[in-house]
């Protein structure tokens, strides 16, 4: 080996040494052995949470899965439209504050924004809070409640609604394909009415049975000043096209009634306001019933009411219904539905034709051009007086001429002693000769006596003077109390009403006045004086506006006979009546006098008998 390759040699070999040197991979210390240990632990961490998750999961899935299986076992088909959440929805028309339930598709509350409580809260008419509802129908599974269904709300219907707009609310519960259940309602934008229709669409034997049962209990919230009035005006009507329309005892605690004949629709009714369902299905088997157990003072009533409605009326199309939630306001119920207005109770017959015909229509021509419902019950008396004035007049004439004959009268008492027969033959034969009627003063009493109780149904259920005041009456629908006292007087309340005081005492001055022109002696000249205080604790708790009534109407009356009595002279009374008497001392007995003489007669005869046979027995 030469020099020059020993020197290459040595070089490459000092150049290998150097690379290992430098370049070679360091000896493993104790620190990256706990490292990868760390390393080794985070990663079995993962794993085992990883693990976690999974089997988590499988008791989420395994969960459920029972679930579901629960629901299949309570609603079979329907399963998949069990659940969900609830969702609100609010429309608002010119007249109701309206909100729906997406569980169940159903009106969950409304709220009549045109009228306020007595203590000025929102007037809330409908409230689920307040309501058990059902309407069940029948499935392999057992029966199941369309209420507790979820519905899907179809588009985006307009919200605020004003006067001409109408709007649908459609909910929609797809069940399968081709399958579903379907609610609409119909908004209007100054009407109470919703319309309502439901369809079960598509299905062949889901579902058993050829009706569907609607259970519906409503607790009716307290409305007015006082809870004891409010109370017995609380009721539940129907209406069937067989019968008419009836309902339940209002002044009943509890009442009940089980229907045979199909009813159109019926009404969960208060003295101002009510809830009612109408169907142009007919319900079947209609059962009803009212009561107050265990509730509070918040609430005047619980209504109860089951119906039956034809499957058949509502597979595969529309069941056409309608609910009602507003005033009992006369004019307006008439155009919701047949016999609807008599849920306004107006009196029994004839009374009712006289509110109907008469006084509804010259109180609403009358609330047309004044607002002020005071002086409208003013101007509503003058005009019913000036009509009866004629029949007042002939009354108070007659009351006279009975005057100027009491000497007569007397003398012929006294002529027969105790013989009433003989006394009350001559008295009928001296009216005849002098030309007078015993019971013509009472005619046309008895004529205006209609009018007179009309108003005693009419005022009680006006809704126009709820909450309307006038002199010292804050609220003209109900009693104005001018003093509370701190005790309860039988029949008559723990407060004081100033109009029924001032009604009283201007009955009495009536009635005096009356016993100046009167015939009337001995004890029934005093009950006369008893009947005025006897209305005073039967009127206590009424309307303030009726005993306003009855005030201005003795008032004017006071007014009438004092005119008539100085127009009428009694001196030319009495020349008339003798001169009568001679022309007609031989006239013959009409045959209405005779029979009037012969029952007079028979009674007596009667009475005679009567008498003796009692003092046999003694």
């Amino acid at each position: 080996m030469d020099k020059n390759q020993a020197t290459g040699l040595i070089l490459i070999s000092i150049l290998m040494i150097a690379y290992f040197w430098f370049f070679a991979d360091a000896p493993q210390q104790p620190e990256n052995i706990e490292s990868n240990q760390v390393e080794q632990n985070d990663q079995q961490e993962k794993e085992i949470k990883t693990s976690d998750n999974i089997n988590q999961s499988a008791a989420a899935i395994e969960s459920d899965s029972s679930l579901n299986q629960a629901l299949i076992n309570q609603f079979g088909v329907f399963a998949n439209v069990a659940k969900g959440e609830s969702q609100i929805s609010s429309f608002n028309t010119e007249t109701l504050n309206i909100q729906f339930n997406s569980k169940g598709g159903r009106i969950s509350k409304v709220e009549l924004k045109e009228f306020e409580t007595h203590d000025g809260q929102p007037l809330i008419i409908t409230n689920q809070e307040d309501e058990e509802k059902e309407l069940l129908f029948n499935t392999s599974t057992g029966a199941i409640n369309l209420y507790d269904l979820h519905f899907e709300m179809e588009g985006s219907p307009k919200r605020e609604l004003s006067n001409g707009d109408t709007i649908e609310v459609k909910f929609v519960a797809q069940i399968a394909p081709n399958k579903s259940i379907e609610q609409i309602y119909t908004l209007s934008g100054n009407q109470y009415q919703v319309g309502y229709s439901l369809a079960f669409n598509g299905f062949t034997n889901e579902i058993l049975g050829d009706q569907l049962t609607l259970q519906w209990n409503k607790k009716m919230r307290k409305f007015e000043k006082d809870l004891e009035q409010s109370r017995m005006k609380v009721t539940m009507n129907y209406y069937s096209e067989e019968e008419g329309m009836d309902g339940l005892s209002e002044r009943s605690e509890e009442d009940n009634e089980e229907l045979a004949e199909p009813i159109k629709w019926f009404s969960f009714k208060q003295n101002f306001f009510m809830e009612a369902l109408i169907s142009d299905i007919p319900m079947k088997r209609a059962e009803f019933a009212t009561d107050i157990e265990g509730l509070s003072d918040d609430y005047v009533k619980r209504g109860k009411a089951k119906v039956e409605i034809p499957l058949a009326e509502v597979s595969n199309k529309a069941g056409e219904f309608k609910y009602y939630f507003g005033p009992n306001n006369y004019k307006t119920l008439q155009k919701v539905a047949p016999d609807f207005e008599e849920n306004v109770y107006l009196g029994w017959f004839p009374i009712s034709l006289v509110n109907k015909y008469i006084i509804i229509n010259v109180f609403y021509v009358l609330e047309k051009y004044i607002s002020s419902y005071g002086w409208i019950i003013i101007i509503l008396v003058l005009l019913i007086k000036l009509a009866l004035s004629p029949l007042s007049y002939k009354s108070y004439v007659s009351m006279a001429k009975t005057k100027v004959l009491k000497p007569q009268l007397d003398e012929i008492k006294e002529k027969h002693g105790g013989d009433m027969q003989k006394a009350q033959a001559d008295q009928m034969d001296l009216y005849r000769k002098v030309g007078v009627n015993p019971l013509s003063g009472c005619i046309p009493l008895l004529l205006q006596m209609p009018i007179l109780f009309a108003m005693f149904y009419f005022f009680p259920s006006s809704i126009e003077l709820r909450q309307e005041s006038f002199l010292w009456a804050s609220d003209l629908s109900t009693y104005d109390s001018v003093l509370s006292l701190p005790f309860e007087i039988p029949f008559y309340g723990d407060h004081v009403s100033l109009f029924t005081i001032l009604m009283t005492l201007s009955t009495l001055l009536i009635t005096w006045s009356q016993g100046q022109v009167s015939s009337v002696q001995g004890p029934m000249k005093n009950i006369q004086y008893l009947m005025p205080v006897i209305f005073m604790f039967v009127l206590n708790s009424f309307p303030a506006a009726l005993s306003f009534y009855y005030l201005i109407a003795n008032l004017i009356t006071f007014g009438q006979q004092t005119l008539i009595r100085r127009m009428i002279d009694e001196d030319k009374i009495h020349a008339i009546l003798e001169e009568n008497k001679k022309k007609n001392a031989n006239k013959k007995t009409s045959k209405f006098q005779q029979r009037l003489q012969e029952a007079m007669k028979a009674s007596e005869e009667a009475k005679k008998e009567k008498d003796k046979n009692k003092k046999k027995k003694k």
